[in-house]
């Protein structure tokens, strides 16, 4: 996990909750690529909030540290296996309970310079991941939260969703249909006491950001520049984001997109 705010950018302050009552203590949430990154401190900021929290990933290790660490289930799932889906949600009802929470986060595509050098597979695969995942796990949680009357589902998106990124076409494409998916959903059931929200990813301390950047530094040394806040955001505060997302107090906030990005997003 990134380091606290202080040691990745000389700044900042933690992202605690702690002293709020967020309303979401021994609600079971399911946080899907969570072994390392975003994932993960949303999911260990969910379990410091009461949550029960379910983690999936594709590697049972990985997996199996991060549930230790925060006290979780760790499952073992690759967000391709659409159809192994439904057996993942009714392994986590069966331990846990029925999923109250749902954060649907997914390892973004491949990157390249040449918008029109992708391959078909590599089209069909970001469609998959970051369009079709998420809709299949909504498909198998959301009526169940219907029927309860309480429900919080937040996709991990990314500021390439509203302001295209050069080299990420593919992200580009498809978070932006899935922004407009969760906006149609979020419409169809904010009288059911469900919420549907997305996190607008900016510059985060995270292994992706220093594979796209070449490395950590060369992030933060960008982000002194680009950034209004001076710094790359860390893990911790992008979780504290999502936490209110999930919680009670959030329960008016429906079909937004939230930049977590200090201040780099220049459109309105």
């Amino acid at each position: 996990m990134p380091s606290s705010p202080r040691e990745t950018s000389g700044g900042g302050r933690s992202g605690s909750l702690d002293g709020v009552d967020l309303g979401i203590g021994n609600r079971v949430a399911l946080v899907t690529g969570a072994s390392k990154g975003l994932g993960r401190a949303v999911a260990a900021a969910l379990a410091a909030e009461g949550a029960r929290v379910a983690l999936t990933a594709r590697s049972a290790e990985r997996v199996e540290e991060a549930a230790a660490d925060i006290g979780g289930l760790g499952v073992v799932h690759d967000s391709s296996d659409l159809d192994g889906i439904p057996a993942l949600v009714g392994r986590v009802q069966k331990e846990l309970g029925p999923v109250d929470i749902l954060v649907t986060n997914t390892g973004g595509p491949p990157a390249g310079p040449d918008a029109l050098a992708f391959s078909r597979e590599q089209w069909e695969a970001a469609y998959r991941s970051l369009m079709l995942f998420p809709m299949a796990m909504i498909e198998c949680t959301l009526p169940g939260m219907r029927e309860r009357g309480w429900g919080r589902i937040v996709n991990v998106s990314s500021i390439a969703a509203r302001e295209p990124v050069a080299p990420l076409m593919l992200s580009n494409a498809h978070r932006a249909g899935t922004l407009a998916a969760f906006k149609t959903i979020a419409r169809q059931v904010a009288g059911d006491g469900v919420t549907l929200n997305s996190l607008i990813t900016g510059r985060i301390a995270t292994d992706r950001l220093a594979e796209l950047s070449g490395s950590l530094e060369n992030a933060q040394a960008g982000a002194r520049e680009q950034v209004p806040a001076g710094r790359l955001g860390t893990a911790e505060e992008f979780a504290a984001a999502a936490v209110f997302l999930c919680s009670e107090p959030a329960s008016y906030v429906t079909g937004t997109a939230l930049p977590v990005d200090g201040g780099l997003m220049a459109s309105i």
